[in-house]
């Protein structure tokens, strides 16, 4: 028997649980169809384990800036505590929880594994073998996410390496601990680990944080050096081999060996597409799924699939790698959907209802290092590369009084990318600590367009460390008069 639904959504992450809400809520059926865990790799294999396993260092490290709190810090970090704690968020890996806000949400979910049999047709496969066969009226959405890439390293596939799932998802902390890439997933753990007791040796084959501003990538390696790990900068793995005790040896190209327990391999991500059936309707499998502005997936020719039916929200379409971003994707996709389907005006100008502008210029990320770094929009270089007339704004941020009195020593820098011709921001990058809470500030000022000479009036209280915005408007203006 062949279930119908309005709209079919493959993949049950957060992202697909967003489409799946939007779409219910604009007055249509949906079936979110998941083959593993409801809720997806964030809830379970990123953003929450992964912020829970780094929180209690953070923590710790802060109270430690703060003569009168440092006194207080006479013990180590509890690691069983942590992992404790950090299985909480995973609801130790059980997804009942979010099954029940799917069923509450009015959206049915089909378990199984989805595979394109033709044009809005799709069979599921369940664990026990069952297949069902699922139509849509109108509309299929793939928020299938991504994986870990694995690099062509002779050995490195047998050595039976970790990936970011099995870092974030670990119940004990490996001795010796060698992470592949410098990006933000590498950063990170490389810090959570380092701060729960492990050896850390990092290599990547450039600087760390090669697509922010080169001053984050610098603070973050000398806060990893400081906890005692080891960075090879500038160096690629030449081969990897799991001896028979178990430690993973790691050759660099430069003929250094590095040993370690474990071996975590974050060098980027592929998209989870080479087992969807993609073409049974004439897409390639393995790729990444294009769309235009409203998630509407494109073709060889660029164009829309006939029938502009098929959407792709989330990773899988390759727009902005990020949990929030994909959201943001989701809402406009779901409601977009809807409107169609109901005949309804379709919103598609830059900035509307039914489209994801901010994923062009305007994509904030926060790297939860110490010190964090949190950023929006487009970097110096990124700006010049466009084109844009560009004058770049520096000010460090412990000259700001909130940022003294939050921290002994406060370290950190805060970057606006200003366009010359029409006075607005391009981009901000704020690196110190718990610079995370100023970055929705810079993504309105960036969203909006926001004239400097408005955002002047925007007055920042006293004493919090957000003083930093009139201190960059003030250094602009007196570097605008010199």
């Amino acid at each position: 028997m062949t279930q119908e639904f309005d709209v079919i959504v493959i993949g049950a992450g957060a992202v697909g649980e967003n489409v799946a809400d939007r779409a219910v809520q604009g007055g249509l059926s949906v079936a979110l169809v998941e083959a593993e865990l409801v809720g997806g790799e964030c809830s379970y294999w990123a953003c929450m384990p992964s912020k829970a396993l780094l929180r209690a260092g953070e923590v710790v490290h802060a109270a430690k800036t703060v003569d009168g709190a440092a006194q207080a810090v006479t013990g180590e970090i509890d690691v069983h505590a942590v992992l404790k704690r950090r299985n909480s968020f995973t609801s130790d890996w059980n997804d009942s929880g979010q099954v029940d806000w799917v069923r509450g949400a009015g959206i049915d979910l089909v378990r199984g594994h989805a595979v394109f049999t033709g044009v809005k047709e799709l069979s599921v496969t369940g664990s026990d073998g069952s297949v069902s066969k699922l139509t849509a009226r109108h509309a299929v959405v793939v928020s299938t996410g991504s994986t870990a890439l694995l690099p062509d390293i002779p050995g490195l596939a047998d050595a039976k390496p970790w990936t970011s799932r099995e870092a974030t998802s670990a119940q004990s902390i490996p001795e010796r601990f060698t992470v592949i890439g410098g990006g933000v997933v590498a950063c990170e753990l490389a810090t959570a680990y380092a701060t729960l007791g492990s050896r850390v040796s990092v290599v990547s084959r450039g600087a760390l944080l090669a697509n922010q501003e080169p001053f984050a990538g610098e603070a973050v390696a000398e806060s990893l050096r400081s906890l005692g790990v080891e960075l090879h900068l500038g160096a690629s793995p030449a081969s990897v081999e799991r001896r028979p005790d178990g430690v993973v040896v790691t050759t660099l190209d430069d003929g250094a060996t590095l040993e370690a327990d474990e071996l975590l391999v974050a060098t980027g991500r592929l998209p989870r597409t080479s087992d969807l059936g993609l073409e049974t309707i004439g897409l390639e499998p393995g790729e990444w799924l294009r769309t235009d502005d409203t998630l509407l997936v494109l073709g060889a020719d660029g164009k829309p699939l006939e029938g502009e039916w098929l959407y792709a929200t989330g990773d899988v379409n390759h727009r902005a790698l990020l949990t929030h971003q994909g959201k943001y994707q989701a809402r406009a996709a779901g409601d977009v959907v809807a409107a169609r389907a109901k005949g309804e005006p379709v919103d598609d100008a830059p900035w509307g209802r039914h489209v994801a502008t901010a994923d062009h210029d305007a994509v904030p990320q926060v790297t939860f290092t110490d010190p964090q770094v949190a950023s929006v929009g487009l970097t110096a270089a990124a700006a010049e590369k466009a084109g844009h007339s560009i004058r770049v704004v520096d000010y460090e941020i412990g000259n700001v009084a909130g940022a003294s009195v939050h921290t002994d020593g406060y370290k950190g820098t805060a970057r606006a990318v200003v366009d010359e011709e029409r006075k607005v921001l391009l981009g901000v990058t704020f690196v110190g600590p718990d610079v995370q809470e100023l970055l929705h500030s810079a993504t309105v000022a960036v969203v909006g367009e926001v004239p400097l000479s408005r955002l002047w009036h925007a007055v920042p209280s006293y004493p919090t460390i957000s003083e930093v915005w009139l201190r960059l408007l003030e250094t602009y203006g007196r570097d605008a008069s010199a």
